[in-house]
């Protein structure tokens, strides 16, 4: 039997009902596992959950949201994470017949950001994804044996059928990248922290507050259920024993009707069930019965441990004990509940108040909570300036975000895409601001190589989107800063590799190998006829967070092999700041956003070995071998830098400016 021992686990959607149960029980039992949450603390999320877990050394707290690459990529690089166990969804299934494409964003893209960061990072030794056994579809009425795991699947509902869709690109990583995948399909789980939308915790609260139980259709429908901690201790096992690229049931043959629930409540609640029930509407389908066999994990060595009559006491002592876990959820105890986003519920520390809001990370030695707050808190005194930034889950957009807070700017991010003009016009009403930043764009997907083969997409972002934001900002009289590319250029006979000649804002683009760098010469020429806009040539940007896997240096200090070619660069830490003085001094026209200078690849390698791996060691290859592993060709040259350097005359040079902003910071000490 093969064995798995973690070192780093990510568990996403650790906050909600489960998954805070499983995390609960390996930071209890495994003080050696290292255990990062991931959790956006939706409406079914309470940090609350995780009470039992705050105080231990091995466990960790990240607010964010699985649809971020950036995000979902930093935590694996920097938290070295080997494992992900991802319960990370939208679940219920009367929320997805109103809200299906929240299901499909969540559930489906969600697990394709993890996994296509689990391809690109190359460090995972296990992922197991958390399905339902909803993927199999209705089971008939007089089955005997139930759905195995080779069944097919046959989803009825939007929720069933995004997490069957989530399924299949586990599979396919699995089988194409060689991604060590397993899949879980669960019955119905209850017990404590459960969100009151599901039928128990729902009954127990509205038997609580003496109100009838609603139950859709005629109470026939057939159900199996679970207690959290024999869950819990299934999925620790399947962490330690299960089969890559396997699918294990976590089910039970004990099954109970709806009706009989209900009627196994009100007898703890003494009532009577023939005043306590309320037949009401069906949902549009209601599957009659989910069956499961469940052999294949028992011969794993797990069963089940809780009975029902005991489960169900438990929980009903936990909501007696706890009625306001969840604060208001009046309108989760409604008989078709669509969406609902209790007041209050966004944010919570670990004791249940309210996050304040009012500094920048709620950070404290014992939890390690990292919660992000919201934008724009300004003071009551109007401030002059307010930024309106496109690109919030890009890298120059979040660092924006983060130096306006620091500056006491007010900000918000555009919710409209660039293609859409009436969006950005929604955008600016709501927001009014007075100023546009766009750092938005499409670079590729690990990289350039990507435009090559989606073509509309990119000329959609990096030349439509552009144009209609800098013509919407012009129609509202307000300047747009634009974050474009040096990447347009290359080295020629009267700009020599070397020569130190650089090439100016008003040469003509001469560097079109790659289909990205066609589109932003393209767009650039196009923007030159609008007078509000200040276009940003940004090169190779670097930055302080060598951990980020964006930044240039940290993608080279990767690499087997690297050229070595001297290039104009982009320090983020200098020049962003200088970005935001530009757009306060009103500068227009086309800027190249370098620091003076060129810096070589060995050089800034030399630097890296230097200040912070004395023992780095790294080889050389030439462009005709570079060319042999990229598909569209990249962009070498120096850009002349001194209209810049005239307007801040404090720009310090490429390499003055790596060691103080980037080397000298993250120097090792010896």
């Amino acid at each position: 039997m093969t064995t798995h021992t973690p070192k780093n686990i990510l568990i996403t959607g650790a906050a909600g009902f489960i998954a805070s149960h499983v995390a609960n029980r390996l930071i209890r039992n495994y003080p050696d596992y290292k255990i990062v949450v991931l959790d956006k603390l939706d409406y079914c999320s309470n940090l609350k959950n995780l009470i039992p877990s705050k105080s231990s050394p091995n466990f960790k707290f990240v607010k964010g949201d699985i649809g971020s690459a950036d995000l979902v990529n930093y935590l694996l690089i920097t938290e070295a994470i080997d494992t992900i166990m991802h319960f990370a969804a939208q679940t219920h299934v009367d929320n997805s017949f109103g809200n299906s494409f929240e299901f499909t964003k969540n559930n489906i893209y969600g697990t394709h950001v993890l996994l296509e960061a689990c391809k690109v990072t190359g460090q995972i030794k296990r992922f197991i994804h958390v399905s339902t056994d909803e993927v199999y579809g209705e089971t008939d009425e007089d089955a005997v044996v139930g759905n195995h795991e080779a069944s097919q699947l046959l989803p009825t509902n939007p929720y069933s059928a995004t997490k069957a869709g989530a399924e299949m690109l586990v599979m396919a990583y699995g089988r194409s990248y060689g991604l060590p995948v397993i899949t879980t399909r669960g019955n119905n789980v209850y017990g404590p922290n459960q969100f009151p939308e599901k039928l128990i915790p729902k009954f127990i609260l509205l038997a609580l507050q003496g109100k009838v139980l609603p139950i859709h259709g005629d109470g026939s429908n057939v159900r199996s259920y679970l207690y959290c901690e024999d869950v819990a201790e299934a999925f620790e096992v399947i962490l330690h024993k299960g089969e890559v690229g396997h699918v294990y049931n976590i089910g039970t043959k004990k099954e109970r009707r709806v009706i009989d629930v209900a009627t196994d409540l009100c007898r703890l609640f003494s009532k009577d069930p023939e005043t306590s029930i309320k037949f009401v509407e069906n949902r549009p389908f209601n599957d009659q019965r989910y069956f499961l066999d469940d052999q294949k994990l028992k011969s794993l060595g797990w069963s089940e441990r809780t009975t029902w009559e005991e489960g169900l006491k438990k929980t009903m002592d936990w909501y007696i004990s706890n009625p306001d876990w969840w604060g208001d959820v009046s309108g989760a105890l409604l008989p078709h509940p669509m969406l609902v986003m209790p007041g209050g519920m966004e944010e919570r520390h670990f004791n249940g108040s309210e996050d304040e809001k009012s500094a920048s990370y709620v950070s404290n030695t014992n939890t390690r909570m990292l919660v992000p707050t919201t934008k724009n808190v300004g003071s009551l005194q109007k401030h002059p300036l307010k930024f309106l930034i496109y690109g919030r889950t890009g890298w120059i957009g979040g660092l924006l975000g983060k130096l306006c807070e620091k500056q006491g700017i007010p900000y918000e991010y555009g919710k409209g895409r660039l293609e859409d003009r009436s969006s950005l016009v929604a955008d600016i009403q709501n927001v009014k601001p007075t100023h546009i930043f766009n750092a938005a764009g499409v670079t590729g997907r690990p990289n350039v190589d990507w435009c090559e083969s989606h073509k509309t997409e990119t000329i959609r972002v990096n030349v439509v989107g552009t144009l209609t934001l800098a013509d919407v900002s012009r129609e509202h009289n307000l300047l747009m800063i634009n974050y474009a590319t040096g990447c347009i250029f290359e080295y020629d006979e009267a700009h020599p590799e070397g020569s130190g000649i650089g090439f100016k804002e008003e040469d003509t683009p001469n560097f079109s190998g790659s289909f990205y760098s066609k589109t932003k010469a393209m767009v650039e020429e196009l923007l030159k006829d609008y007078d509000n806009v200040c276009t940003l040539r940004v090169r190779m940007p670097i930055s302080s967070d060598l951990s980020n896997p964006r930044n240039f240096i940290t993608k080279i200090s990767r690499y087997n092999k690297v050229v070595n070619i001297p290039n104009s660069m982009t320090i983020l830490d200098e020049l962003l700041p200088i970005s935001i003085e530009m757009a306060k001094r009103n500068l227009r026209g086309i800027w190249n956003f370098t620091n003076p200078g060129a810096v070589s690849h060995n050089e800034i390698l030399e630097m890296y070995r230097d200040y912070i791996d004395p023992n780095f060691k790294w080889l050389n290859f030439t462009l005709e071998e570079q060319a042999k592993v990229i598909v569209a060709a990249r962009s070498n040259n120096e850009m002349d830098a001194s209209k810049l350097k005239n307007e801040f005359p404090e720009l310090l040079s490429i390499k003055e400016s790596l060691i103080k902003y980037v080397f000298e910071p993250n120097k090792k000490s010896a």
